[in-house]
């Protein structure tokens, strides 16, 4: 059972949106034509899953009319079970795509790593994170822009800011925002005892400039030596670009480009994502419970997943799911974590009633 005139308006906003794309109007306004093009990104899969089910229901109906027709009802009869599973799974495909949709899953993401307790285990640890969302996006093909980075005096990164751009970066992404536990043999222990340190990761979508608007006032910009160990070339130039946004106290600084100008944008980048996060948490706070979920809630504070090494295991405990498969995970190799959230998330939203309303069920015909 399905609401067929839901899925129905989704196809006509489908056709509405191809006609809109192709007007002069929205081909000469770029962030107009890039909501559209986004949104008809969103719609799409449940276009296309929709119409393969109007397929496969006109082959059942042919079908179930030629059982009577000695001449094909052998081929009737035998064609029939495959065509009942596949609008099983269709249908149950279109439950999961007609869910609530977050607005920002298809959008690029800015993530945040810094060390936290354990010192420069800690640091070291906040390295191994960034690694492994880099190996991941690799996997995903997407690209990945560092912002800024501040290394510790020991090794491994104080501080890590990267842009990673493609397609349902967030989506994925989303996930990986809270506390990170790592449990190991730090390499300048000589007693062989296991050291608990933390990393925090933040996951923020990136703020189109029509999301957020920033008032050239209500920002102080200041320009300073780029900083960090060594003496390279970066740190003999005043390029670093120190941004505070005023009304919130926010504070961003870009320092790994030789350009103030390109130190400027990637701050920016930053702050717009941040303030874009600030505003929907407000949003979000204000909703009632209902409309959240138990996962990808993007609360910092949360402590999310815990990293073993002695025991080779991964521990999220958001879904509490364990893999021992922790030097594989460390590489990057992260869809079965990913997917096992998403696939809890899912099941979250459908138990929630995602589908349910007065009117809205009905067979396919």
């Amino acid at each position: 059972m399905l609401p067929i005139a839901k899925l129905e308006a989704v196809q006509r906003r489908f056709q509405e949106l191809e006609h809109l794309m192709c007007s002069p109007a929205v081909l000469s306004a770029p962030a107009e034509l890039q909501r559209l093009n986004r949104e008809r990104t969103e719609i799409e899969p449940v276009v296309v899953a929709f119409a393969r089910l109007r397929d496969v229901e006109r082959r059942i109906a042919e079908d179930r009319e030629a059982l009577s027709d000695p001449d094909l009802s052998e081929l009737a009869q035998a064609e029939l079970p495959e065509l009942e599973l596949e609008r099983e799974r269709l249908a149950a495909e279109l439950e999961v795509l007609l869910l609530p949709k977050d607005p920002n899953d298809t959008r690029n993401t800015v993530i945040e790593i810094r060390s936290g307790e354990g010192g420069e285990e800690a640091a070291l640890f906040a390295a191994d994170l960034f690694r492994m969302l880099c190996r991941y996006a690799e996997t995903k093909r997407w690209k990945v822009e560092v912002l800024n980075l501040s290394e510790a005096s020991a090794g491994g990164y104080k501080e890590v800011a990267a842009l990673i751009t493609g397609q349902d970066v967030y989506s994925h992404l989303r996930y990986e925002g809270g506390v990170h536990r790592v449990q190991r043999v730090p390499s300048t222990e000589t007693q062989g005892r296991i050291h608990t340190s933390t990393a925090t990761v933040a996951v923020l979508p990136e703020a189109d400039e029509v999301d957020v608007h920033i008032d050239d006032k209500d920002l102080e910009i200041s320009i300073a030596a780029s900083g960090g160990p060594g003496g390279q070339g970066v740190n003999t130039t005043n390029s670093a670009v120190q941004i505070k946004h005023l009304p919130t106290g926010m504070i961003v600084k870009c320092q790994d480009e030789r350009s103030q100008l390109k130190n400027k944008a990637k701050a920016m980048k930053v702050l717009r994502s941040r303030l874009l996060e600030l505003e929907q948490r407000r949003q979000e706070e204000a909703q009632s419970a209902e409309r959240r979920t138990m996962v990808g809630t993007g609360e910092r504070a949360q402590k999310v997943r815990t990293y073993n090494f002695p025991q080779n295991r991964v521990t999220d405990h958001r879904i509490g799911l364990t893999l021992h498969k922790l030097d594989k995970i460390i590489e990057g190799d992260l869809d079965e974590l990913i997917g096992a959230l998403r696939t809890h998330r899912q099941a979250e939203l459908l138990r929630r009633g995602g589908l349910s309303g007065p009117g809205a069920l009905e067979p396919v015909t």
